[in-house]
């Protein structure tokens, strides 16, 4: 073992000392960085940064059953220049397996319409409604505020996953009593538009929608 050691160039072991200590001076389990900050942490928005996968849901059903919504007071709205987002922990969004990019033409492009004959009963979404205001904590009057699937059915989302379907209060400015009017409508309707057009996938759409749908138009490039 001496005559090994001899061996090694004094360079070299002051090298490996050096190597040593900087490895072991500040680490520690859970401190690596590798990757980037980014990489983990949360966007301006809240998200996650980067693109997480958003959840597949079980699609149009026969029969629709009420879903078990998030524990009253869990959830918590974000706001981005004043207009509502969804807390991404209760409501990430959910896609509709019956939706890919192979059937638009026979699914959310057809001509005819596609979303009638697949929406959740009233006697099932006003059940639900009333359970994830409780769960957003919100007050307000039912009238104002729309049970809101985060991802259109227009644009591929599921029709009756919970984790699709939040109680959106209304947009800034709004009058009291004069009903849903909110701002999100026409941007799923400008995205749903560039999906049938080839302008953008379905997956880029549905991203850019559950990451901030107020954003949405300008990440497409079709704001």
């Amino acid at each position: 073992m001496g005559s090994i050691r001899r061996a090694v160039p004094s360079v070299l072991l002051s090298c490996l000392l050096l190597a040593g200590c900087s490895s072991g001076s500040h680490s520690g389990p859970g401190t690596s960085n590798k990757g980037g900050a980014s990489a983990a942490g949360p966007s301006a928005s809240g998200v996650p940064a980067g693109t997480a996968k958003i959840p597949v849901g079980a699609g149009p059903q026969t029969t629709y059953t009420v879903q078990q919504q998030p524990p009253a007071g869990s959830c918590r709205y974000r706001y981005e220049k004043g207009e509502p987002l969804p807390d991404p922990k209760c409501t990430p969004g959910a896609i509709s397996p019956a939706v890919t990019q192979a059937n638009l033409a026979t699914t959310i492009c057809r001509k005819g319409g596609y979303t009638k004959n697949i929406r959740p009963p009233e006697a099932i979404t006003s059940k639900e409604k009333q359970a994830n205001a409780a769960s957003y904590g919100y007050k307000g009057s039912f009238k104002d505020a729309e049970y809101d699937h985060l991802l259109s059915l227009t644009d591929g989302g599921d029709p009756n996953d919970a984790r699709n379907l939040w109680v959106q209060p209304p947009d800034p400015g709004h009058k009291p009593g004069s009903g849903v009017n909110n701002l999100k409508d026409p941007v799923e309707t400008k995205v749903h538009t560039a999906i049938c057009s080839g302008k953008v996938t379905l997956t880029a759409a549905q991203n850019a929608l559950v990451t901030d749908w107020t954003t949405a138009l300008n990440r497409l490039g079709i704001g």
